[in-house]
């Protein structure tokens, strides 16, 4: 990457903290002010930052609309989101759909619970990678050695005394969502709430995505929520099917890890 690209690029997260002076852009960049002005105004020439009266930068409306398009071109969002919302009409919990990118694992769609008690989760927000039910499906689908490599840098924060603790428990864990293919968050991340997430699969058998039911247990019990899990499995088929147009796309997983 050029060395004007990257400098530009990192105004956009210093942005996202909160309006910014020249001066203080200048000095985040290590550049003279001259400079960080040349790339603020290319960037405010394209809409990415917008200079407020009060000569402060900040973000700019362009850059929200295209991350927004992005969001709402994800093929299997579009597809996905009508089933999301079916299911969740019908039982009343929230549903999640996450895809994995970039050693992420981020939400990209979310329907709200019916209920008064709702999850602290956003579209485009990252989830706890080795605790949470759609990371450890998405996770478990990747080959052996990528799966091995991932665990191994991972850090294990013990949100709860459920959560998983280290490399070789995720490592395990992986093995069983990826036999039985469906994962948990039985109070990993906050004891208060439980889910249960299916596979959405393409049409090469591959997980593309990962949708979740949770509820905290004030609502229902973890078993009840359990129970829902053959619900939650047809959905992510339905989508899976639609998503590849094919009529059966579950894996061959030996095929799998010897790849």
């Amino acid at each position: 990457m050029s060395q004007t690209v990257d400098r530009a690029l990192s105004i956009l997260p210093l942005l996202a903290q909160g309006p910014a002076d020249l001066g203080q852009v200048a000095e985040r960049l290590g550049v003279h002010k001259s400079t960080a002005l040349r790339l603020l105004r290319t960037l405010h020439e394209h809409g990415l930052v917008h200079r407020q009266q009060d000569q402060r930068y900040r973000l700019g409306a362009r850059l929200f609309a295209l991350a927004q398009e992005a969001v709402e071109n994800l093929d299997v969002r579009e597809i996905a989101h009508p089933h999301l919302a079916a299911l969740n009409e019908r039982i009343g919990h929230t549903v999640h759909l996450a895809v994995h990118e970039e050693g992420e694992v981020l939400y990209i769609d979310k329907v709200e619970s019916r209920y008064p008690v709702r999850m602290y989760s956003r579209i485009g927000k990252p989830v706890a990678i080795t605790v949470a039910a759609v990371a450890k499906l998405l996770l478990a689908d990747l080959p052996e050695p990528e799966r091995r490599a991932l665990a191994a840098k991972l850090d294990y924060p013990m949100y709860t005394p459920r959560s998983t603790p280290n490399a070789a428990a995720f490592l395990k864990e992986l093995a069983t969502v990826r036999e039985q293919g469906w994962a948990t968050d039985l109070g990993g991340h906050e004891e208060s709430i439980n889910c249960v997430a299916a596979p959405v699969r393409g049409a090469d058998g591959r997980v593309v995505a990962a949708m979740s039911v949770s509820a905290p247990n004030v609502v229902v019990t973890a078993e009840e929520l359990l129970a829902l899990l053959p619900l939650v499995r047809r959905t992510a088929d339905d989508i899976s099917r639609e998503y590849s147009g094919s009529a059966s796309n579950r894996p061959n997983t030996e095929d799998q890890d010897r790849t």
